[in-house]
């Protein structure tokens, strides 16, 4: 893969949409990471999941947040600039994400702000989602990027 040229705060502008990519899940990582970390019955245990509302296994809300996580490092967040993040303002599971499902993400720049106490940083407000191969939205986030300003361009 070819590396990008650093993406600076400056450079994000409210309405840019970013397009990630997708992202297969599959039945061995959604058990293998609920296993782990979320091993509730209808992660891991198929006859169990049956008779749940979902009537079958369903990966951990975790799991897919950090699929879109993984899918904002390879075409949003710039990791030669990146410094963080203060949180996530709001992360919705809106759909059972199920294995075989082809996950597609996307990010849109909501707003950027430069600090004015610390200029060589800015925040980049975003909303990032998760559709799956039916075009139905399971995952929302709001959350904000903390990036390096350009160098030189601090107190321009």
């Amino acid at each position: 893969m070819a590396e990008r040229a650093p993406r600076y705060a400056e450079d994000y502008q409210p309405g840019e949409v970013f397009d990630l990519g997708f992202y297969d899940m599959t039945r061995e990582e959604i058990l293998e990471f609920a296993t782990r970390w979320d091993p509730q019955p209808f992660h891991i245990d198929d006859e169990a999941a049956r008779s749940t509302r979902y009537g079958g296994i369903i990966a951990s809300g975790w799991h897919t947040g950090l699929v879109m996580l993984k899918l904002m490092m390879r075409g949003f967040i710039c990791a030669q600039t990146s410094i963080g993040s203060p949180g996530q303002d709001e992360m919705r599971f809106l759909k059972p994400v199920r294995p075989g499902d082809r996950l597609h993400g996307r990010v849109e720049v909501n707003g950027v702000r430069l600090s004015r106490s610390q200029p060589d940083m800015g925040f980049v407000s975003n909303t990032a989602t998760l559709t799956n191969q039916k075009g139905e939205l399971v995952f929302r986030m709001k959350s904000t990027s903390i990036f390096r300003t350009r160098p030189g361009m601090q107190g321009v």
